[in-house]
């Protein structure tokens, strides 16, 4: 055959009912595109996605969240948050990704006029990825450092230092011979995280980048590879390594829990992070706090959920796997509560100051207050190593995601020319990000980083995931998409999942985005506060996320042909291979769309060619006669 000649012409269509099996089969040529691939493992797409929801801001976001809203009563909203709009919009994506089994991109064959959603997506994960990485790369320098017989944080007279500085021996020989005033003093950790790992005073601000930190610069390039080497073959390589990322935190955790409950004064620190506080519950604030740890611990709206779930079997009981990930993501945050808050328990105690005072969140709990708790213990390079390896394990699998989301979307765009060199590409991307990471690793990089974190994923996800949300149940419709998981999984969901999916999930997420708007506040990094063009760079970054929605929008309607609202209309309808990847899974309502298919009851053959009805073929029949009810009541 010619190599013009397209894959779906490379051999005759038979239209009649009656022909044979075997004379539709057989090799297709070269042309066709390469398989997409699938987890080849049991456990690959379960470890993948705990390793991928269970990240860093279990450790050090929820701890902090918890104890500032209420301690043990922010369970209450947490658990109400996770059943209202973090669950169903988790299983929503699974099942939007297992069902067609496209990425992030192709999926909005599902309703092509809301492209732009997944251009959006693409967007956010590309910059979070960014700074993500470089996040990874501070764990790697502390991980590094900590291979030493004396951690160099401990004490103050590095060349780093200041006159400020006052480590935690001299404030304990205080409270027994003579007070010391600790107020105007910097512990040796935060001057060691401030002025030897950024060197950030060599920058006088977000404006003024300074010089590249060579030592970042490497660990930043060292943790690019290791995501590369680890997406080379992509969920077949990925899938592998979660066996041992997504496992071994839960290891190092139990052990840093052990040790932490075992010191003095570790209750202390437990009683500060568990005593609930109901009357922050009357608080609308508490309530926002908890719907926005779930948002982002769970990871909805990245594209990552949907693109693991776009290399399972058909079939695959991801109805199950919600709540194992959801749920065990949720006592892993609580978990990991208890293991900082023992330490930090310890810690006050060894100070002589009260737990509020040591407690921080974000970067400020991992690279300071935590690495100077380290130095207070026995053995304290040991659990320093241990500390942040389980640190670089947390991030590194999320990250596998969000790389894995980029390439899988792109790649399932240009099947004919990419998926045969998906290794190249993702070398590629790999290069790209990591040269726009550069600007990262110099004196002033952690302003930038703020920024990055600040909007890259703000405003701009939670219009991506409402307006999936609707899309999918008033635009594709509720019963439709019903079916789908139906044919799916044998089973319909419930009334709990179509009330969140139709009116509990978007007004969550309505009110999480009104509440994001009004309550805005500039970003700062300590007492920095952001110049006004920096501020403007930054909403840009979530708007243009926001913008890729109507931009798509415009391309969609522009493709199709008729008075604007018919190019509207059919623009919205699915396209004609929307459904099932594989044709032995394209039952019921799905075999009419296939290649070729004229058959007035295509089910029939489809049952004939594959032998026998199985009980998901039952489901598929019961679905053809739900439709042709309905139509003969219309």
């Amino acid at each position: 055959l010619p190599s013009s000649i397209p894959c779906s012409l490379a051999q005759p269509v038979t239209p009649e009912l009656l022909v044979s099996p075997s004379s539709q089969d057989g090799d297709l040529g070269s042309e066709c595109p390469e398989d997409r691939g699938n987890w080849t493992g049991r456990l690959d797409f379960l470890l993948s996605c705990i390793g991928y929801c269970v990240g860093l801001g279990n450790v050090w976001r929820f701890p902090y969240r918890a104890y500032t809203n209420g301690g043990g009563a922010f369970l209450v909203p947490y658990f109400i948050m996770l059943a209202i709009c973090g669950i169903p919009i988790f299983f929503m994506e699974l099942s939007l990704g297992q069902f067609s089994s496209l990425g992030p991109l192709a999926v909005w064959k599902i309703s092509p006029l809301f492209k732009g959603v997944g251009m959006g997506t693409i967007l956010i994960v590309s910059l979070v990825a960014i700074y993500y990485n470089m996040i990874i790369a501070y764990v790697l320098f502390y991980l590094f450092a900590s291979l030493t017989s004396d951690l160099p944080w401990q004490h103050c007279g590095n060349w780093w230092n200041t006159d400020l500085c006052l480590d935690h021996h001299v404030i304990k020989a205080g409270n027994t011979t003579f007070p010391v005033n600790i107020t105007n003093t910097v512990s040796p950790s935060e001057e060691y995280w401030s002025r030897y790992v950024l060197h950030i005073q060599g920058s006088s601000g977000i404006g003024d980048p300074g010089r590249i930190r060579w030592n970042l610069c490497l660990c930043l390039l060292l943790s690019w590879t290791i995501v590369y080497l680890c997406i080379l073959k992509g969920v077949k390589s990925s899938g592998k390594v979660v066996y041992f990322t997504a496992t071994f935190p839960y290891l190092i955790l139990v052990m840093l829990l052990i040790r932490g409950v075992t010191l003095e004064g570790a209750w202390k620190g437990i009683q500060f992070y568990l005593t609930p506080q109901f009357d922050h519950l009357l608080s609308s604030k508490v309530w926002i706090e908890a719907a926005l740890q779930i948002f982002y611990s769970l990871g909805v709206g990245f594209g990552g959920l949907l693109t693991f779930a776009s290399y399972n079997t058909f079939h695959q009981n991801i109805y199950r796997d919600t709540f194992i990930v959801t749920l065990g993501n949720a006592i892993t945050s609580i978990l990991a509560g208890f293991a900082i808050f023992s330490v930090l328990g310890y810690m006050s105690q060894e100070l002589g100051v009260p737990v509020n005072q040591v407690a921080k969140a974000g970067p400020g709990l991992a690279f300071v207050v935590y690495p100077q708790a380290m130095t207070m213990l026995p053995l304290s390079p040991f659990w320093s190593f241990l500390f942040f390896f389980m640190l670089l394990t947390l991030g590194l699998d999320s990250q596998f995601a969000f790389m894995e989301t980029i390439v899988t979307a792109v790649t399932d765009e240009f099947p004919y020319y990419l998926r045969p060199k998906k290794a190249s590409f993702s070398a590629l991307i790999c290069i790209a990000l990591f040269l726009m990471g550069l600007i990262l690793t110099t004196e002033g990089g952690m302003y930038w980083l703020v920024l990055l974190d600040d909007y890259s994923a703000g405003f701009g996800l939670m219009v991506v995931v409402i307006t999936t949300c609707l899309v999918v149940t008033r635009v594709y419709g509720m019963k439709r998409f019903c079916r789908d998981i139906h044919m799916m999984l044998g089973f319909k969901p419930g009334p709990y999942f179509r009330a969140c999916w139709t009116v509990l999930s978007p007004a969550t997420m309505m009110a999480l985005l009104v509440y994001n708007i009004v309550k805005y506040q500039p970003s700062e990094y300590g007492s920095y506060r952001f110049p006004v063009w920096a501020e403007v760079l930054g909403i840009l970054m979530g708007v243009l996320s926001c913008l890729m929605i109507p931009m798509g929008m415009v391309m969609a309607v522009l493709q199709e042909e008729g008075t604007l609202w018919e190019r509207v209309r059919q623009a919205s309808r699915p396209t004609m291979d929307w459904g099932p990847s594989l044709e032995e899974n394209r039952t019921g309502m799905y075999v009419a769309s296939l290649a070729g298919s004229q058959s007035p009851k295509p089910l029939m053959v489809h049952m004939r060619k594959y032998g026998g009805i199985t009980s998901y073929e039952n489901t598929a029949i019961e679905v053809d006669r739900e439709i042709e009810e309905e139509e003969s009541m219309m």
